[in-house]
C-alpha cells in the first residue's frame, strides 16, 4: 500500500456534486493498493500514519499525532499512486489491485485507521470519479509506502 498524507486545514470529496466526505483540520490520505498487498500491510500503515507526529504543539514544534489532536481523517482511494513509468510517457496501472481484491483492503485500512485514532474516518467512494479539494497546512505532505516500512 502507498499513501499521500497531507495535513490539511480543510479538505473534501465531490461526486456528481455532492460532497460526500469532508473534514476540519486534520489528515487527508489519498491510498493506492497493489497487487499482493495484506491487511497486514492496512494495519502497519494505519498505525503508521495514525502515530505521525506532524502537528504543532505549543511550541510550534511537530510533535503531535493526530490522536492528540481533534484532527480527524479523510481516506480517498487513488489506484494512480501504484503507476510505473519506467516505459514511455503513458503510465501503467497493471501493478495495481483489482477490485476484488482493492475494496476490502480499502474498508479495512479505514476500519483500522479509526481503531487506531478513536474517531470516524470520511471516506470517498472506491472507484468513483472523484473530485478532491483540500487546504494543506504547512504545507505538510509525506509518502509512506508499507513495502519500504520506512
Amino acid at each position: 500500500m502507498r499513501a499521500v498524507i497531507q495535513r490539511v486545514a480543510s479538505a473534501s470529496v465531490t461526486i456528481d456534486g455532492q460532497i460526500i466526505g469532508s473534514i476540519d483540520h486534520g489528515l487527508l490520505v489519498l491510498l493506492g493498493i497493489a497487487t499482493g498487498d495484506t491487511p497486514e500491510d492496512a494495519s502497519w500503515l494505519a498505525q503508521k500514519i495514525a502515530g505521525l507526529r506532524i502537528f504543532p504543539d505549543a511550541d510550534d514544534k511537530m510533535n503531535l499525532s493526530i490522536r492528540d489532536t481533534t484532527g480527524r481523517a479523510l481516506v480517498v482511494s487513488q489506484f494512480t499512486l501504484i503507476a510505473s513509468t519506467r516505459k514511455g510517457n503513458r503510465p501503467s496501472f497493471n501493478d495495481s489491485a483489482k477490485p476484488e481484491l482493492a475494496i476490502p483492503l480499502y474498508e479495512d485500512f479505514v476500519h483500522q485507521l479509526e481503531s487506531a485514532i478513536g474517531r470516524p474516518v470520511a471516506t470517498g467512494r472506491f472507484g468513483a470519479m472523484m473530485q478532491v479539494a483540500l487546504v494543506n497546512d504547512g504545507p505538510v505532505t509525506l509518502v509512506i509506502d508499507s513495502r519500504l516500512r520506512e
